[in-house]
């Protein structure tokens, strides 16, 4: 046996015993469960008749079945001291583009206000195609950006986990809109993989991924033009899918009562001009209720935006009362807002409410639930998840007491196509705001012109609104 053969041999036979002392090391500690704390952790179900009653019933039913709190099934008081007016209900259906059509319900409000119109909606699918064929060249440039760093790298592996997706925030309806303006829904009608994301967006996530690996082999000088040839097949593909994006439009405008008033042709951009004219980009502030970080500061999310030559969003971290204050100055001037929450908990969709008191799980399974709003976050037990249209609040006595958000599901979902939630709901689990910049305070005007904080795109209090 030659020396060579003698060390490997020693390599091998020291890496095992390593391995064997580590694992040794591992298994005598005492953190398993042993047959003694087995038998403890036992005992912790008694058996008792109502440990028995709840386990068959949950044997057919679900749990949040029989959570529901039978001292709350009565429906909450559906008056509103101050409500937005707003005609129509919208549907996302099987979809991730609630942030598109919260902000698009937000601009219909001021619309259909501002020129007496009837029922009227702007096009989803219009906006839609561009935000993926922005999305995609936000990837594709990403990898161009950090092709000199390794697929280890954390911000390579985010980019490759997330070539693109239909959820986002309303910095995408302020990019979108101030490039390419909008259009009424009938010029650019929903399809059905606008309504249906899921097929169309894997085959794009997979096409990108593949190119993202081309452009990181390619040589410098023939970068862009790979890009703009790579961007050309997923254009082709959303045009397939979605339908061609109008260059100019015909559209005929009538009043409230029915009454026609003018046909003209526009441009997307002009008929924005025209109709809305406002700045999305300057005129509007995102302000956040995140306990876990300082109040007082400005935050940036990296890439946080659905442009590759837009800004990143920044948002002020407020206590909830300032946000409430804003809100509810919006409110009683008529103007809705983009507010996003965590819309999961304690909501009722039959009844439309989002309430702390629609369910009792804690004595459903004999114990309690008590982290608060900082502690859910830390835990990853809450975020925000949905974006709606904040539309109402009812004040009592000085102070707000509930309020009503348009929802994107539908008029037979919820009450009325709305939600209705408590005040108290509004603290644990209200998360953004987007409010005109005529209702935000001087003094959180002044927070923005602090130099912002840089967070990861990758933080989980971030992932995009669906």
């Amino acid at each position: 046996m030659n020396i060579r053969t003698i060390f490997a041999a020693a390599f091998v036979l020291a890496l095992t015993a390593g391995y064997q002392a580590a694992a040794q090391q591992k298994t005598d500690k005492n953190g398993g469960i042993s047959d003694k704390m087995l038998s403890e952790i036992r005992t912790g179900y008694q058996g008792t008749a109502a440990d028995k009653a709840v386990r068959n019933a949950l044997n057919t039913t679900p749990i949040g079945v029989l959570a529901s709190n039978a001292e709350n099934i009565a429906m909450i008081d559906t008056h509103f001291s101050d409500l937005v007016p707003t005609k129509g209900r919208t549907d996302q259906k099987s979809s991730g583009r609630c942030w598109l059509f919260s902000g698009l319900n937000v601009l219909r409000a001021k619309m259909i206000e501002k020129h007496d119109l009837g029922s009227f909606t702007f096009s989803q699918n219009y906006l839609f195609f561009y935000d993926q064929l922005e999305k995609a060249n936000l990837f594709l440039q990403g990898v161009i950006d950090t092709r000199d760093k390794g697929f280890e790298d954390r911000e390579v592996d985010w980019l490759f986990s997330n070539p693109i997706g239909d959820g986002g925030q309303f910095t995408g309806v302020a990019n979108l809109v101030m490039k390419y303006g909008v259009v009424p829904s009938e010029v650019m009608p929903e399809t059905y993989c606008a309504n249906n994301t899921s097929q169309m967006r894997a085959q794009l996530a997979n096409k990108l991924r593949e190119d993202g690996l081309r452009l990181r082999e390619a040589k410098e000088k023939d970068l862009q033009s790979l890009k703009t040839s790579m961007l050309k097949e997923i254009y082709r593909m959303l045009v397939i899918c979605l339908g061609e994006p109008p260059a100019e439009f015909e559209w005929t405008r009538y009043d409230s009562k029915d009454k026609f008033v003018s046909t003209k042709t526009y441009t997307p951009k002009g008929f924005y001009e025209e109709f809305i004219g406002d700045d999305l980009n300057s005129n509007y502030v995102m302000v956040m209720n995140d306990p876990t970080r300082e109040y007082g500061k400005v935050y940036e999310i990296e890439y946080d935006r659905h442009v590759y030559d837009g800004q990143n969003w920044l948002f002020v971290n407020l206590p909830v009362d300032r946000i409430k204050e804003m809100a509810i100055a919006s409110i009683k001037d008529g103007t809705a807002m983009y507010f996003s929450c965590d819309v999961g908990k304690f909501a009722n969709r039959e009844k439309g409410t989002l309430d702390l008191a629609n369910f009792d799980y804690g004595s459903l399974f004999g114990t309690t639930f008590s982290m608060d709003k900082k502690q859910r976050i830390m835990t990853h037990a809450s975020g925000s998840t949905h974006a709606m249209t904040l539309i109402g609040v009812d004040i009592k006595d000085g102070r707000p007491v509930k309020w009503m958000v348009e929802n994107s599901w539908g008029a037979s979902s919820g009450y009325k196509g709305n939600y209705i939630m408590t005040d108290e709901w509004f603290d644990e689990y209200m998360f953004r705001l987007v409010v005109d910049r005529r209702y935000v305070p001087s003094d959180i005007l002044e927070m923005l012109r602090g130099k912002p904080v840089m967070l990861p795109a990758w933080d989980p209090m971030f992932l995009p609104e669906e």
